[in-house]
């Protein structure tokens, strides 16, 4: 079974909280879903692998380690979670960015594809798939489906809100998925929305609510 880490560094807990605020503007939530995203893929980037490389100081050589082929795919769930791709790529820069597009059914609420564009090579990277929000899970089950059907077998799962079913439904479906997760809130409401929740991340990133 797949990790569930929901961070509790003070900086991460500051700005969630922040995000969470309706009075926040567009350029502060987006300013501080980078950041986040960035303090969040710190700790999920812990275990990649190294490797020994020798290299030469201004003093002499010596032998150091570095990341082993940087062989990274970063995964943004359209279009919310294209507001957590510039975090990572600042930690990751040379990782390659993939697409997964995906609407709710306001009525089944339940995830329709309209897009999927991933690296070629997706088999051979480690994956992070990016969603500020962890709702219903469904979005996060389909989008990893077609990321598996294209190959990727290393996922992590990274986003800002979760809800307990959320959490459950992407454990159930995909086990081998570790998680991470910015805060763990407390439940669904009637419409499928995080309680409490930031509102709809993907307005709150463009400004088109």
């Amino acid at each position: 079974m797949g990790k569930v880490y929901v961070f509790e560094h003070p900086l991460i807990q500051h700005k969630t909280a922040m995000i969470r605020q309706k009075e926040t503007s567009v350029k502060d939530f987006r300013d501080l879903v980078k950041e986040i995203a960035m303090l969040m893929g710190y700790e999920a980037t812990r275990e990649l692998p190294l490797e020994k490389v020798e290299i030469e100081t201004p003093m002499c050589r010596t032998e150091v380690r570095m990341l082993q082929g940087e062989d990274i795919a970063i995964v943004p769930i359209l279009r919310a979670g294209l507001g957590m791709v510039d975090g990572m790529l600042a930690l990751v820069p040379n990782a390659k960015v993939g697409h997964v597009g995906l609407y709710r059914d306001p009525s089944t609420h339940e995830p329709v594809e309209y897009y999927c564009k991933l690296p070629k090579d997706i088999a051979k990277r480690q994956v992070f798939v990016l969603d500020p929000m962890l709702a219903t899970g469904g979005s996060a089950v389909a989008a990893i489906d077609f990321i598996k059907k294209q190959g990727a077998k290393n996922i992590t799962f990274m986003c800002l809100i979760a809800s307990p079913e959320g959490i459950s439904a992407l454990q159930a479906a995909h086990p081998d998925v570790d998680i991470f997760i910015a805060a763990k809130d407390e439940r669904l409401n009637e419409n499928a929305y995080i309680l409490p929740g930031l509102g709809d991340a993907g307005d709150r990133l463009y400004g088109t609510k």
